[in-house]
């Protein structure tokens, strides 16, 4: 975890647990964000990321632990949270009928704004997020990405410390997405902390200073995103394999090793340093016969190759986890 000493975190907490009737969504959950940073939890689904999202946002209220967001407490100081946060789901919560400057200027007086300055507000954001001229037209007319750029920016009208972004670009194509990727990391270039959530990896590897991979209610592993590639191996040795036959066998030799399977391409992948030795000797182990294997490539480590790794049945328990349920928040 990155050095604290001087500063506060952003976000920090420590033993979450959440329990709905017999499933424990939460596990004792710990993390912590460095202020003006993009921090991603990833996790497979069902692993609790709404759940951590709706506690660290005070919609929901954890069985056990303790955590701070933007140096308030989450359960006595939540409506100090509140005023310190915003949350942007992955629906924008807009009014069609409205322009999107009529939008920005309800959510502006929504915040305490008045007259002009409301105004003001909404043209600064409009401007911010290239939609000005687009202001004057009602947002049923927007085009998907048009809509996720107003809704980001309505949730910036009252200068939240820390935005919550809960898997912004599902639905987008690419073109979109890159646009809010560029506002993301302009926020957090301004200051602001991002909390992101995404089904998107390579979204998380570009984005996001540290990430977090929650699987089972457990954070299971933290750090930057190199880190965790060297975790799963600096490298990965593809297969391509002579036929279906020869794949089934060379699968079943893997196991549980294999990190990447494309049953139509005829691939595997297994986790390597990437040395001649290392390869020479997966290739040896792999198929002795000579008969299995048509043709090899090393590659990059990725955050895919990192996650399956980390988030497959044969990990759980995580062997890297966060802060123990019992580290006490600092004062």
């Amino acid at each position: 975890m990155p050095n604290q000493t001087d500063c506060q975190w952003a976000i920090e907490a420590a033993g979450l647990t959440k329990t709905y009737g017999s499933t424990k969504v939460l596990d004792g959950a710990a993390l912590r964000v460095a202020p003006g940073s993009v921090f991603s939890l990833l996790g497979p689904n069902g692993a609790g990321k709404t759940t951590m999202v709706r506690i660290l946002s005070t919609l929901l209220r954890p069985d056990d632990g303790r955590a701070r967001v933007a140096g308030f407490d989450i359960i006595r100081d939540r409506h100090q949270v509140r005023r310190s946060i915003s949350l942007t789901g992955q629906y924008a919560a807009l009014d069609g009928l409205l322009t999107g400057a009529e939008n920005l200027r309800m959510m502006a007086r929504l915040s305490g704004l008045r007259g002009a300055a409301a105004g003001r507000r909404a043209d600064e954001l409009l401007a911010r997020f290239g939609l000005t001229e687009a202001g004057r037209r009602r947002v049923a007319t927007y085009s998907g990405g048009m809509r996720r750029r107003l809704d980001l920016a309505a949730s910036l009208v009252g200068h939240p410390a820390v935005i919550f972004l809960d898997e912004p670009t599902t639905g987008l194509d690419l073109p979109s997405r890159q646009v809010m990727w560029q506002v993301i990391e302009d926020l957090a270039g301004s200051g602001v902390t991002v909390f992101l959530t995404t089904q998107y990896l390579e979204e998380a590897d570009r984005l996001a200073g540290r990430v977090a991979v929650l699987d089972a209610g457990r954070i299971v592993a933290e750090g930057t995103t190199a880190e965790l590639k060297d975790r799963a191996a600096g490298q990965r040795l593809d297969l391509t394999l002579a036929g279906p036959g020869a794949f089934a066998e060379a699968e079943r030799r893997l196991g549980d090793r294999a990190t990447h399977r494309d049953p139509s391409a005829l691939t595997l992948g297994v986790p390597t340093d990437g040395t001649a030795p290392a390869v020479r000797a997966l290739l040896d182990e792999i198929d002795p016969e000579r008969a299995l294997v048509g043709a090899f490539a090393v590659r990059a480590t990725t955050l895919d190759d990192v996650f399956l790794a980390l988030t497959s049945p044969e990990t759980r328990p995580g062997t890297c986890p966060g802060p123990s349920r019992k580290e006490t928040l600092h004062a």
